[in-house]
């Protein structure tokens, strides 16, 4: 009995902490967002994306509000976006987005995680080639006809339209299109009225690199070190 308590206890301890970084996350995008373009998110789409990943992170409202009055305020931080590249454990490419008010403290963490995990950070440009940035929408489903939908967008930036999961195993529509495009499409799905559940820019491998699962999990808890830094926004990889 002692040892499944202590199996949820820890499992309710790192769903708290997922939770806890995703709203830290959010916070940073909603900071940014309203010093770029102000605090409506009528005028503000930066602001509107950051409220709706905020939403299907099941960031309470009041936290949205407080982060959005905090940013505004004078003595509000501001965050440095940068960019790092590198290898994960069996050569998997890695690309790590960060939002920082410390730079060298932020490098220094990021080189530490690289190099305790078995991995090699690289230079700018080292692994960048391998990917794709692109504009990812998680829509809900209900409702939608695909092929008609498809079609409406294509003219908008669309360029893949497919299904998938959520953390909850939920299912989701999901819509990507090049990052030049972003605002474009985004345009046309709030045109739509359609209910977006999030909106976000993404590395996409152009080649996802197999592995056994024993070295995939190597990768993967490189991946988890590094997203749990405070200052790491989004870590993407090309493990298949």
């Amino acid at each position: 009995m002692g040892r499944i308590f202590e199996t949820r206890k820890h499992t309710m301890f790192a769903r708290w902490n997922k939770m806890a970084k995703a709203f830290t996350r959010v916070s940073k995008d909603i900071t940014i967002a309203v010093k770029a373009g102000g605090t409506d998110p009528n005028t503000n789409p930066a602001l509107r994306r950051a409220i709706q990943n905020g939403r299907a992170a099941n960031m309470p409202k009041e936290k949205v509000d407080a982060a959005i009055k905090r940013a505004a305020g004078e003595d509000q931080k501001d965050y440095e976006l940068h960019t790092y590249e590198g290898y994960a454990p069996h050569g998997v490419p890695v690309i790590v987005e960060t939002a920082t008010d410390n730079v060298v403290r932020t490098v220094a963490n990021v080189r530490v995680n690289f190099k305790n995990w078995g991995g090699n950070m690289g230079a700018a440009g080292s692994v960048a080639f391998m990917f794709k940035r692109m504009g990812v929408f998680r829509l809900d489903p209900a409702g939608i006809d695909h092929d008609a939908l498809e079609l409406d967008l294509i003219d908008h930036g669309l360029q893949e339209l497919g299904e998938g999961t959520g953390e909850k195993g939920e299912k989701q529509l999901i819509i990507r299109c090049d990052f030049t495009d972003f605002g474009k499409l985004q345009s046309a799905i709030e045109a739509r009225k359609l209910a977006v559940i999030s909106a976000e820019s993404e590395y996409v491998a152009n080649t996802p690199v197999e592995l056994p699962e024993d070295q995939a999990a190597e990768v993967l808890k490189m991946v988890d070190a590094l997203e749990q830094d405070d200052d790491v926004q989004r870590v993407f990889h090309a493990l298949a």
